[in-house]
C-alpha cells in the first residue's frame, strides 16, 4: 500500500503520556469529589449559563454591535483584535494537538463547529481569562468591576472541568495562553 493511504498513528513520547494520564486521572478524581459534596446536575444549567457567557459567538456580536453603536474606537479594535487573536490561537492549537475531550462529557455545547470536538487548549479559559485582564488592566473599567469580573473568568475556567468539557491541564494551559494573548494585545494596542 501506499503511504498516503493509511493515516500515520500519532506517536507520543512517554513522558508527555504520562504527564496526560494523569491530569486524565486527576480531572476524574477532582470532579468526583466535587461531585460527590455538590452534586453537578442541581448546578449545570448554571455553568451552562457560564459557557455561553464567555463563548465567542455572543462576545463577537457584542463586540461588532459596539463598533457601530457606541463611540469608543479604541475599546472595540482592542478587543476585536484581542477576540480574532483568541480564536485564531485556540482554533491552531486544537487542531494541531487534537486532544479528545474527557469521556464523561455529555455533548451539549453551544454553537459548536468541528474544531470543539478538542480539548486542548480550552478556549472558554483564554477568552475569560483574556477578557479578564482586557477589562481590569488593558482597559480599565470602573474599579468596582475587577472582583466581579475576576470571580466570573475564574467560575468560566471552574466550570469547564465540572461540565466535563476539558481536562484540569487544558484549562491550566488555556490560563496561561489567555494571559500571553493579552500580553500581545498590550504590545501591539491601537490607539
Amino acid at each position: 500500500r501506499d503511504r498516503m493511504d493509511t493515516p500515520a498513528k500519532r506517536n507520543i513520547p512517554s513522558g508527555l503520556k504520562s504527564l496526560l494520564e494523569l491530569d486524565v486521572k486527576l480531572t476524574k478524581e477532582f470532579v468526583e469529589a466535587v461531585n460527590k459534596k455538590y452534586p453537578i446536575v442541581n448546578y449545570r444549567q448554571y455553568m451552562k449559563h457560564l459557557e455561553i457567557s464567555c463563548h465567542g459567538v455572543p462576545w463577537f456580536m457584542f463586540n461588532i454591535a459596539g463598533l457601530y453603536m457606541i463611540d469608543l474606537p479604541e475599546l472595540w479594535v482592542n478587543l476585536l483584535l484581542a477576540l480574532l487573536l483568541d480564536i485564531v490561537l485556540v482554533a491552531v492549537t486544537k487542531a494541531f494537538t487534537r486532544r479528545r475531550r474527557p469521556a464523561y462529557n455529555i455533548d451539549d455545547l453551544f454553537l459548536t463547529t468541528s474544531i470543539d470536538k478538542f480539548s486542548f487548549p480550552s478556549g472558554h479559559a483564554t477568552r475569560a481569562v483574556l477578557l479578564a485582564v482586557f477589562f481590569v488592566s488593558l482597559y480599565p473599567v470602573f474599579f468596582l468591576f475587577f472582583l466581579p469580573i475576576v470571580v466570573w473568568s475564574s467560575a468560566v475556567c471552574v466550570s469547564r472541568v465540572l461540565l466535563g468539557r476539558h481536562h484540569i491541564l487544558d484549562v491550566l494551559c488555556g490560563v496561561m495562553m489567555g494571559l500571553l494573548e493579552a500580553v500581545i494585545i498590550n504590545k501591539f494596542w491601537v490607539t
